[in-house]
């Protein structure tokens, strides 16, 4: 996955949630235990830690530095910080030499912290429609995207449902909901 699917991916969450920045965002998130702020902001974190890893190539480590969103900063507020974070991911994905190896969990590569970006949002994005009641799904190319490079290992189907299940988030047929998961996105 490259920048341009991180983009699509915040595109898609600003396009679905801008338009509900007036509703009551201190609702938990889903069946997160993060309210609807508080998992947006975590987007950001998450986006801004991927860019940073990719950017200074640790090998052993997180880099110790934490994104901290105000308090009184409104959900559109949160959501254009998602974006600045979001632009910072692409610029460092899309810059970097597809050879190089960054630390979550083992090596990866910009590929798969774009992916990781995009399975990020897609699925906090997810967790914040339900908790503010509105119908959406991921979309299908980004879900299949992400499923190919995190979960080598899913089963057939339709890719946002089948990323849902492979997340806990949703049974899929008959099977029941996953309690546990674990994304794949180190590579040797």
């Amino acid at each position: 996955m490259t920048g341009a699917d991180v983009r699509a991916a915040v595109d898609e969450m600003v396009r679905v949630l801008g338009p509900a920045t007036d509703r009551d965002w201190s609702v938990r998130a889903g069946d997160l235990e993060w309210s609807c702020w508080a998992t947006a902001a975590h987007v950001a974190h998450d986006l801004l830690a991927y860019a940073g890893q990719v950017s200074a190539t640790p090998t052993d480590r997180y880099l110790p530095f934490d994104l901290r969103v105000r308090e009184d900063a409104s959900p559109a507020d949160v959501l254009t910080v998602v974006t600045a974070s979001a632009g910072l991911l692409c610029a460092a994905v899309d810059t970097a030499d597809p050879r190089l190896r960054a630390w979550h969990w083992g090596p990866c590569n910009p590929g798969g912290f774009a992916a990781m970006g995009v399975a990020e949002t897609v699925l906090h994005t997810y967790d914040i429609t339900r908790g503010l009641g509105l119908p959406w799904r991921p979309p299908a190319r980004l879900s299949s995207g992400v499923l190919r490079r995190l979960f080598p290992d899913a089963p057939a189907g339709n890719a946002p449902e089948v990323l849902l299940w492979m997340t806990g988030r949703a049974a899929l047929g008959d099977r029941p909901r996953r309690t546990s998961w674990a994304w794949r996105a180190a590579i040797d």
